[in-house]
């Protein structure tokens, strides 16, 4: 099929797990298909651009589990309804969503967008680490409309085309959405905002969407500055915070709606400081120490808890 390489040609034992990591190509993502494969588990990676995709999955060379290749794009409907056809095909069904895909919703003002060395951070402690990568980029409607769309909307849009096969397996199905504690509420300047943003038992898809498009027309009338007087998080990354937020509300309502059901475990999970290309390489954790707090999640036994927040592989609250 277009789009896919590596791994084997046949579909595998039907008791072998089969997963799908969004943004699989680098970082995070990447380390997050070495480990669950190592798990001897069949790994989807996925990614935007097939040639780095296709690179990705032979830098890892022969692992217990096979990795292939198909592209995705998160922001594109048709993409995700391909990858969906690609894996009812193949193996029938999907245990295993862990969406990764994201952006930072800012552009970079270092030279040429480049990360700069290890040395550049030496002796900084993580506050001023994230102090240096606000000072090193800038926020616009744009950056922010594009954030959303993919650290959201994105997540949001391969969940739900993908939902029906999770629903075929046997065990329960799991989605675990990489999150991050810029999405916690605590972070709102808004009580009113972290109120409706926490209440669960009332929330909907549809009134999540309907703050969003508020966040959106805030930044467009007045730009971050009204955004933050209107409540929303305040201290830079302002649509990554918002989208992370969000993200972390889409997974409690999804839970919520399987739980009676018990086929299905969703869960957030915020792999701590990370060193990559989002963070500018300034981060405290290697990816491998990064994807390994959500591997953690993800190999949570059946039963175990859904509609949950985990920071750095420890459960915390979404406050």
């Amino acid at each position: 099929m277009e789009g896919e390489a590596g791994g084997s040609t046949v579909a595998g034992s039907p008791n072998t797990r089969v997963a799908v990591v969004t943004g699989g190509n680098k970082g995070i993502g990447l380390e997050v298909c070495r480990q669950l494969a190592d798990h001897g588990i069949t790994v989807v990676l996925t990614a935007r651009d097939q040639a780095r995709g296709t690179a990705a999955v032979e830098s890892l060379g022969r692992l217990p589990g096979d990795v292939i290749f198909h592209q995705l794009d998160v922001t594109d409907d048709q993409s995700a309804q391909r990858l969906a056809g690609f894996l009812n095909t193949r193996f029938g069904k999907l245990d295993i969503l862990v969406n990764n895909a994201a952006i930072g919703g800012v552009e970079s003002l270092t030279p040429d967008g480049s990360a700069p060395g290890d040395d550049k951070f030496k002796g900084m402690d993580a506050r001023q680490r994230l102090e240096w990568m606000r000072n090193n980029c800038r926020e616009t409607y744009e950056d922010a409309k594009q954030g959303l769309e993919t650290n959201y909307y994105g997540t949001k849009r391969v969940t739900e085309a993908l939902l029906p096969l999770l629903l075929k397996c046997s065990s329960p199905g799991r989605i675990v959405n990489v999150s991050s504690n810029f999405g916690l509420l605590r972070l709102f300047g808004s009580e009113e905002l972290r109120r409706e943003l926490d209440d669960i038992e009332n929330l909907t898809e549809a009134r999540l969407d309907e703050l969003l498009a508020a966040f959106m027309e805030d930044m467009e009338a007045g730009g971050f500055a009204k955004a933050e007087a209107r409540g929303w998080p305040a201290g830079g990354f302002t649509a990554y915070k918002v989208g992370k937020a969000a993200v972390n509300a889409y997974s409690r309502i999804l839970a919520k709606r399987h739980e009676s059901a018990s086929s299905l475990l969703v869960n957030c999970a915020h792999p701590g400081y990370v060193k990559t290309d989002m963070t500018t390489n300034s981060g405290i954790l290697t990816p491998e120490e990064g994807a390994r707090n959500v591997v953690e999640v993800v190999m949570l036994p059946d039963g175990a808890l859904t509609g949950a927040y985990f920071a750095e592989g420890a459960q915390a609250p979404f406050v």
